[in-house]
């Protein structure tokens, strides 16, 4: 009787197996309650009916109740296997065992025993009504022997006036089974009601969510093509800025060529934010862990700026502080980043006073230090007011400093975001007229706490007049020109193509020493043109190749060198790093892509 629930719908056809399933394992995980109710009537009648008769009612029950269990055990796992009737007609059988309770205490010697009897009898209605309450009909069976139990009862009291009291029951009975029934199914109604909104409401979320990842995806795909077009007219104008200064200027030319090479530095910096931006929202920022030498960490980060702030007349100190190992594992270039961009953001908004940058360290332990790397300036301030849009995208907090200064207002928002990827946070106290301080704060691994000797100097970059034979592949005519003085500049034989298809050519009919190939290109682009090269077999199947992208997406450099290039190149070209690649290219290819891993060595 207790734990009857779930199989409602399964005589109506309405319900599915695996639902009755999943109703009978409900069933069975409290069918201990049918037998604290077992007990509980038991109790009645032997206070009422005696021992004998309650006790023997007591154990016809248990068993009766265990047959049942058995019965739901079987029926959970083949509720769609020809079980359908077979649980209401063992669900009658037993509850009839129950309905013999009622009649032992109505037809007891016992003063009491009337009275326990027609609470046995609605108590037992309302047990199976309220586990039945999805579908009335199948309580209707499972309680039917309850209404014999009843009718015998009432026909015992005919001629009785006690008859029509009784008769009475059985409409109070009645509604109040239909109210329990009623407020059960409309409580049901709304909580299934509320679900399927519910599962609308995901629903939605979802396509959300997935019209949200669908146009973030876009806005990446957009940035790497605007940055293709970008880089590559930037390419020539850099390029050939470096070439000319190469060449005998005047004062002015000088002078004129300093700001062609500024401008094209700072829409290079405007850039770059824009695209690390796009990677960390993406997840896609990548991290070196390398060993770093704190004294050269040092000379990167102040290098530009001491310059700088002696143009503007600032003083400019710095300081060390604490705990400071020599050498630390870490990502150097992206440190240099935030704390450089901090530097730069002081000097900027500096006229006059100072700007100190201080490094402290603290050990943690003998292998872990935090360090503090703080930049203090004397310049206006910032309210509290200013604090909370601070490090918000593309915000500014006075709107003329974009007009004076330049800038996207990305720098404070990545550089924070940078910092909280390594595990750090960057942190600003300040007030109008008295100044800044930015404190970036990091944890780092210490490989050494003292410096070892110096090692010896390295080769150097360039390497002049070697004689190589160079393939360049490139549909720009500007930059094919800038490539092909530089190449002559330096000593180097070049051949010129101007799409995949003369390249593959090329590499056909003569030797090379290395090949420098453009991605996009018309007729066919550059990765095409590299799996050819590599898989006609040719004189050039092992030469090395390096791949020009005007994309700095790492899934582009990836993508060009499964195609089988050993090193890549990002636009505009920093010929200092083509000329150490070519330095290395003398090596073949298993040096040139060492050169690579060495550089890319990801944590």
């Amino acid at each position: 009787m207790v734990g009857s629930d779930g199989f409602a719908k399964g005589m109506d056809g309405a319900q599915a197996p695996g639902e009755a399933a999943q109703a009978l394992t409900a069933i069975l995980q409290t069918h201990y309650l049918r037998y604290l109710i077992i007990v509980s009537w038991a109790l009645g009648l032997i206070a009422t009916v005696g021992l004998a008769h309650g006790l023997l009612w007591f154990v016809a029950t248990l068993a009766a109740g265990a047959l049942r269990g058995e019965v739901e055990k079987r029926v959970s796992q083949s509720a769609g296997a020809g079980w359908g009737l077979v649980f209401p007609a063992v669900a009658t059988a037993t509850t009839a065992v129950w309905a013999v309770a009622p009649l032992l205490a109505w037809f007891s010697p016992s003063l009491f025993g009337r009275e326990l009897a027609i609470a046995l009898l609605i108590s037992g209605y309302v047990l199976v009504f309220a586990q039945l309450r999805n579908s009335p009909r199948q309580a209707i069976l499972i309680s039917s022997p309850y209404g014999a139990a009843a009718a015998i009862i009432g026909a015992s009291l005919i001629g009785d006036p006690v008859f029509w009291p009784f008769v009475a029951l059985a409409p109070f009975t009645a509604a109040s089974l239909f109210v329990l029934v009623t407020m059960t199914m409309l409580r049901e109604e709304r909580i299934r009601a509320f679900q399927e909104h519910q599962a609308h409401l995901i629903e939605e979320l979802e396509a959300a969510r997935d019209k949200a990842d669908a146009a973030n995806e876009a806005k990446s795909n957009f940035l790497g093509v605007i940055s293709h077009e970008l880089r590559t007219p930037m390419n020539g104008v850099l390029g050939a800025a470096q070439l000319l200064s190469a060449t005998r200027l005047e004062g002015a030319q000088r002078e004129y060529l300093a700001i062609i090479r500024n401008s094209g530095d700072n829409l290079l910096s405007l850039l770059n934010d824009i695209l690390d931006m796009t990677k960390i929202e993406a997840g896609r920022m990548n991290f070196e862990t390398v060993d770093i030498n704190l004294e050269d960490l040092h000379r990167r980060i102040i290098g530009p700026f001491e310059a700088q702030a002696e143009a503007k007349g600032l003083d400019f100190v710095t300081a060390f502080e604490g705990d400071i190992p020599a050498v630390v594992r870490g990502d150097p270039l992206r440190v240099c980043q935030v704390v450089q961009n901090l530097l730069s953001n002081a000097v900027k908004f500096t006229d006059q006073g100072a700007v100190r940058f201080v490094t402290r360290g603290r050990r943690v332990s003998e292998r872990r230090v935090t360090f503090e790397f703080a930049v203090i300036d004397s310049g206006a301030g910032i309210s509290q007011a200013d604090m909370e849009q601070l490090f918000q995208p593309f915000t500014q907090l006075d709107a003329s400093s974009t007009r004076r200064f330049g800038g996207t207002g990305l720098g404070l928002t990545i550089s924070r975001r940078l910092a909280n990827i390594m595990g750090g946070d960057i942190s600003v106290t300040s007030s109008p007229g008295e100044g800044s301080t930015f404190t970036f704060v990091v944890e780092g691994e210490v490989v050494a706490w003292r410096a070892a000797e110096a090692a010896t100097p390295a080769e150097g970059d360039v390497v002049m007049s070697d004689g190589m034979e160079v393939l360049v592949v490139e549909d720009h005519p500007v930059n094919r020109m800038i490539l092909e003085a530089w190449m002559a500049s330096t000593g180097r034989r070049s051949s010129i193509a101007e799409n995949g298809q003369e390249a593959v050519d090329a590499a056909r009919d003569q030797r090379f020493d290395l090949i420098v190939m453009d991605v996009n290109m018309p007729v066919m682009d550059g990765l095409a043109a590299t799996r050819l090269i590599r898989e006609g077999g040719g004189a050039n199947a092992e030469t090395p190749i390096v791949v020009l992208s005007a994309s700095a997406r790492n899934e582009d450099h990836e993508a060009g060198l499964a195609a089988g290039a050993d090193a890549y190149l990002n636009k505009p070209i920093d010929f200092r790093s083509l000329s150490a690649l070519m330095a290395h290219a003398k090596g073949g290819r298993t040096a040139l892509r060492r050169l690579m891993d060495q550089e890319a060595e990801a944590a």
